[in-house]
Parts: structure tokens; C-alpha cells; sequence
């Protein structure tokens, strides 16, 4: 079951990230068909621009997460005993260098992991969580974020978010054009294809924005696998979830744009199904318990 699970969510990953990227070079290209009458320059561009945010993105994502989280990092044991040893522990376990620990002073309980690769991995969690858990719900919770880092979820989810970016962006051009273009090269234009790529183009950010929770639903149901295997303890992960969920103060410190990285919704807004960033809790726990 463990390793059922585990197989079958990486495949639906690549299959939706596959997807993803299909959607992306397809607004693209019915953005420059729409106001030129040919899709391929607006592939072509769309690539490049995706290409060149992403690069932008990736390369500050750890250090803009933490400040947007007001996230404090603990220099050393001394600083947090039971916490540092928790990280040291699992990231052995888990075969990856020990991430940098973050602590973010709250009270809701909380956690989530970023670092593009597990070489610059980082951990932080809230002082709720510390407050709430115990020693066993503790390692659970911190494999679940080791699990993150070493399976390369943070590089995934950076890179899906800025997609969407892109596209917002895109979409709100391309959509602002509509009332300026007058069609494309001498009209030639197919009133069909026309019609599907201005549907396409308004409908964009909605559906990426949904294809990005679905990834991100994926990832969560992987890394809960993913920390099972690693502390061979699924129920302690199970019981720490039921905690903090059970908790309806959200994080104030969260930022809504990083919202999608915490190990369960900082932000409480009690969403479900497709607009969903996190698998529901529910599902979450019968899982882990049958494994």
C-alpha cells in the first residue's frame, strides 16, 4: 500500500506537470493567434518569457518565502534543543544534508519546507507547532517536510506558481488587446478556432490556477507517503494532522501566496475538492492509517 501509493502519485504528477506546460505554450499560442492571426510566434514567446520568470523566481524563492513568513532561523542547537535534533534526525533518515531550520512565531500549528534541492533545503515550522505535538507527531510532521525537499516538491511547486504567473499575465494582455485588435492578418482568422482561443484566453488564470492545486494536492498525499516510510510510523503523522487541523486560528503569519507549501491550510478557509490547495484532511488520515 505504502509503495503503491507512493509510485502512483509521482506518475500523476508528471502527467499533470506534462499537461501544465502543454497549457501554458497553448495560451500562448492563442494569444498571437487571436491578434495576429498565427500561433506560433506566441508560443515561441510565451516559452521564452516563461523561461526567463522562472529562472527569476527560483533564484530567490527560499529567502523571499522565509521574509514573506517572517520566518526566524535558529543558528545552532542551543537555540531550539528538541527542534534542531528532530531536523538533524530525519534529514539523516532521509539520506539529505540537514536543511536550514526556520522558526516562525505563532501560535497556530504549522509547517512547511523550501529549498530548491535538498543541498539548500530549509525547514520552518511555527512555535504552535512545537507548543501542540508531541515527540512522535513531531518527526512525522518534519519527515513530511524532509520528504518535500528530497523528492524536489519545493523546485515543482516554484516552478508551478510562476507558471501561472505567467499566464495571468499573458491572459490580462492578451484579453486588454481583444478591444483594440481588428483581427488578425486580412482577417483569415477561423471564426471557430477564434471563438475557442478568446475563450481560452479569459478562462486561462482560472485554469491554471486550478491545475496548480491539483499539483499541489498530489505532492501533499507523496510527501505523506514519503514520511511514513521515513519514520515507519504513519499513525504519529495521522494524529499530528487531526491536531493541527483541529485548530481553527489561522497562521497570521502566512503569506496567501506560500500558502500552498504549509503541511496543512495556514490560512483555514476550509476549501474542498478542485479548490483545494491541500488534499482534504479526512482523506489525508484514513490513508495514513491504512498503510
Amino acid at each position: 500500500m505504502l509503495y503503491e501509493q507512493i509510485q502512483h502519485n509521482k506518475r500523476k504528477t508528471v502527467f499533470i506537470v506534462f499537461f501544465f506546460v502543454l497549457f501554458v505554450l497553448a495560451v500562448g499560442a492563442a494569444f498571437s493567434y487571436i491578434n495576429s492571426g498565427e500561433p506560433f510566434s506566441g508560443l515561441i514567446l510565451t516559452a521564452i518569457i516563461a523561461t526567463i520568470y522562472v529562472g527569476i523566481v527560483l533564484s530567490s524563492s527560499t529567502k523571499m518565502v522565509m521574509r514573506m513568513n517572517h520566518a526566524k532561523e535558529i543558528k545552532s542547537v542551543e537555540d531550539n534543543r528538541f527542534l534542531w535534533h528532530t531536523v538533524e534526525n530525519m534529514a539523516m533518515v532521509g539520506r539529505i544534508p540537514m536543511p536550514r531550520v526556520f522558526v516562525i512565531h505563532d501560535p497556530s500549528p504549522n509547517a512547511f519546507a523550501t529549498g530548491l534541492s535538498p543541498k539548500n533545503g530549509a525547514v520552518a515550522v511555527t512555535t504552535g507547532l512545537i507548543d501542540t505535538l508531541n515527540r512522535e507527531e513531531m518527526e512525522g510532521v518534519i519527515a513530511h517536510e524532509v520528504a518535500h525537499i528530497k523528492n524536489y516538491d519545493v523546485r515543482l511547486s516554484t516552478i508551478a506558481l510562476a507558471l501561472v504567473s505567467v499566464i495571468a499575465i499573458i491572459s490580462d494582455i492578451g484579453t486588454r488587446m481583444l478591444f483594440f485588435s481588428r483581427g488578425g492578418r486580412g482577417n483569415k482568422q477561423s471564426p471557430v478556432i477564434l471563438i475557442f482561443a478568446i475563450v481560452l484566453m479569459i478562462l486561462a488564470p482560472f485554469i491554471a490556477m486550478l491545475i496548480n492545486m491539483a499539483i499541489s494536492r498530489n505532492r501533499e498525499y507523496l510527501a505523506d507517503a514519503s514520511a511514513a516510510e521515513l519514520t515507519r510510523n504513519p499513525h504519529a503523522l495521522a494524529s499530528a494532522l487531526e491536531k493541527i487541523t483541529g485548530v481553527s486560528t489561522p497562521v497570521r503569519e502566512a503569506s496567501g501566496s506560500s500558502a500552498p507549501l504549509y503541511f496543512a491550510d495556514p490560512l483555514k478557509k476550509k476549501m474542498s475538492g478542485l479548490l483545494s490547495t491541500h488534499p482534504d484532511p479526512q482523506e489525508r488520515m484514513k490513508r495514513l492509517r491504512e498503510m
